[in-house]
């Protein structure tokens, strides 16, 4: 359930982002689909904590760098999305697709890192971004690697909305398919959340929290390349794991 303050707040940020320009609080008003009142008090509050400005007297409202430097303080230290993004940006170079670094949050997947694919038609997200688990190859990927336990009592959290005919419809038929995913080493989402797109995906284990790596593209793409793309996964993987293991030292 969302916090209504929270929610506004981040609702304002991404308004700017949208736009791109000063607002004037009717605007914000308007957009948002708040009261003035209630508009007034979150732009003021804003104002005194040195996150939004006045471009000039009644020219509007507009943020100021503060968050965008708390943004990256915070990014320079995700130690995880850190290690990992060079091998995200060579899997988008090997693969020709977009490539996804995320992880399980809630009943959803999460994306953390996306590198983009170059090509004129392609796979656009963000980080941050929230994606149906049993309709997303990562979240299949890493429901295949729970204990059976865990995926009864995961899975009877889902709502297995269908978004597709291709869409996994119940909590049996994803156990199922993630055995046999897990068996061949790579999950796979062909239509599944969308009829043009698909992707692969494996898990990995960093620390102790399970994370997925994912190649993203038009279905058509995905299904032609599956198995390279498969291999270049797991080759990935083996790279991540062993930065993360650190150099092997000799003993002779």
């Amino acid at each position: 359930m969302d916090v209504k303050l929270v929610a506004r707040t981040l609702d304002l940020f991404e308004l700017f982002a949208t736009e791109q320009r000063p607002l004037s609080l009717t605007e914000l008003a308007r957009l948002m689909d708040v009261p003035m009142s209630s508009c007034l008090a979150l732009a003021r509050t804003l104002v005194s904590r040195g996150y939004l400005y006045e471009v000039r007297k009644r020219g509007g409202y507009y943020p100021t760098r503060r968050l965008q430097l708390l943004a990256s303080a915070i990014d320079a230290v995700d130690s995880i999305v850190a290690m990992v993004h060079p091998q995200l940006v060579e899997l988008r170079d090997v693969s020709g697709e977009t490539a996804v670094l995320g992880k399980i949050h809630g009943t959803a997947v999460v994306y953390l890192d996306v590198v983009e694919s170059t090509q004129a038609i392609r796979y656009t997200r963000e980080p941050g971004e929230l994606r149906p688990l049993h309709a997303n190859s990562i979240g299949k990927a890493i429901f295949g690697e729970m204990s059976a336990q865990e995926q009864q009592a995961f899975g009877s959290q889902l709502s297995f909305e269908r978004f597709t005919e291709a869409t996994i419809p119940n909590l049996p038929a994803l156990v199922s398919e993630a055995a046999v995913a897990k068996k061949r080493g790579w999950s796979v989402n062909f239509a599944e959340s969308a009829p043009e797109l698909s992707a692969v995906a494996i898990a990995l284990r960093i620390g102790d929290e399970l994370y997925g790596l994912s190649v993203v593209g038009p279905t058509e793409r995905i299904r032609r390349d599956c198995e390279t793309h498969a291999k270049t996964l797991q080759a990935v993987k083996h790279e991540i794991l062993a930065l993360e293991n650190g150099p092997t030292v000799s003993t002779d």
